[in-house]
């Protein structure tokens, strides 16, 4: 089969990125894959990050064409029409946030304009975004009007373009597990690298803080864990595209300064194995959430979770094996942590984990992506 996908790919960084290459490695090892990539993805005055690319080489290099730019409609004709005069058989879009609506929304249109016969599919993240606008939901459906199928990584998901689209020609397929990290070193010898010693539980945030991730509510019940567990320390890393004062704030309030360490910063992909391999715990204590890239983090490096019931998280987390599923709540989180490490075997949950990951590899994902494509014809009418 003949597929194009069209996205993000490096030298960006980030989720999007990193999926995207993951899928176009295994899709090229049975497929003619063509990757087509931003020129510009967020123009830097709305950008609220340092820098949208990779500090150094990326753990995988992806031959991509640079050829949209999300912001300029010249480049959307030019990228639709380009990609139509090679008549794929498959176009793959990633679907994270109607920012981008209008570009793959004009793309498409010019790709069947010119090769009705490709079929276009879009692999859902989010139908609408955990924080949004009031233009969020006619942007997705201008794009989602030439879309053929779609494959959602939740049950929430597939629910939310359901709503939208009740007809619409949906699969569930679960995040695959990520496995560009590299791989695992020793507990102790990564608690060391990052200064703690062999003795203390970690317990691990990782990723972008945004509001809806929840970050208060993990300091807040670092106050309620402190009088339960001794010798812990909560480590909250990674970018923040707002602003981290309260949250400082929060832990001067509480006087957890020699509970919490907050490492506001983007982590490379060479260092994000170092975090997850000295962590006793990874705790993601979203307010909301569709699917998790950070779980599959998590699983690659054979690590149990604490989870917030929201969303998809629930779905690839079995409670009580592979970690806790807990209620959306301050104390929740707080009873969940403590219960973790009082109550459940760490090594024979962690033991589960390396086994039950083998549910979400990327060539299950692949061929189930590839047999829906085969099976789904027609257009969703909206």
């Amino acid at each position: 089969m003949n597929i194009a996908m069209i996205g993000t790919f490096p030298p960006y960084r980030g989720g999007i990125a990193h999926f995207n290459s993951a899928l176009y490695r295994t899709l090229s090892e049975n497929h003619i894959v063509t990757a087509y990539n931003f020129i510009v993805q967020y123009p830097s005055i709305i950008f609220p990050g340092k820098t949208q690319f990779e500090e150094g080489s990326p753990i995988h290099e992806i031959p991509s064409n640079r050829v949209l730019n999300s912001v300029n409609p010249l480049s959307w004709i030019k990228t639709g029409r380009k990609i139509g005069k090679q008549k794929p058989d498959l176009i793959l879009f990633k679907y994270w946030m109607p920012f981008f609506a209008p570009a793959f929304g004009m793309v498409s249109r010019w790709i069947k304009r010119i090769s009705p016969s490709t079929k276009i599919l879009v692999i859902l993240d989010n139908v609408i975004p955990h924080e949004s606008k009031f233009w969020d939901i006619p942007a997705t459906k201008y794009f989602f009007n030439v879309v053929d199928g779609y494959v959602a990584m939740s049950n929430s998901v597939k629910s939310d373009l359901l709503f939208l689209y009740p007809q619409a020609k949906v699969t569930t397929l679960a995040h695959p597990v990520y496995d560009i990290f590299g791989s695992s070193m020793d507990r102790t010898t990564a608690k060391r690298i990052l200064g703690y010693n062999s003795t203390e539980k970690v317990i691990l945030y990782f990723g972008f803080i945004r509001k809806y991730k929840g970050v208060d509510w993990l300091i807040r019940a670092a106050d309620i864990i402190k009088n339960e567990l001794s010798d812990f320390k909560i480590i909250i890393v990674g970018e923040s595209y707002i602003d981290t004062k309260p949250y400082t704030d929060l832990i001067k309030e509480f006087g957890l300064q020699d509970i919490v360490d907050l490492k506001i910063d983007f982590i490379p992909d060479s260092d994000v194995s170092t975090y997850f391999c000295a962590s006793d715990l990874v705790v993601l204590p979203y307010k909301s959430a569709t699917q998790s890239g950070i779980a599959q983090i998590a699983y690659h490096f054979n690590r149990s979770m604490v989870v917030t019931d929201v969303g998809g998280l629930a779905e690839i987390v079995p409670h009580g094996k592979a970690g806790l599923v807990v209620k959306p709540e301050v104390s929740e989180i707080a009873n969940g942590i403590i219960s973790y490490f009082q109550n459940y075997d760490q090594q024979e949950m962690e033991t589960f984990v390396e086994s039950y990951k083998e549910n979400f590899s990327w060539e299950y994902f692949c061929d189930g992506l590839i047999r829906f494509s085969c099976e789904n014809r027609g257009n969703t009418d909206g």
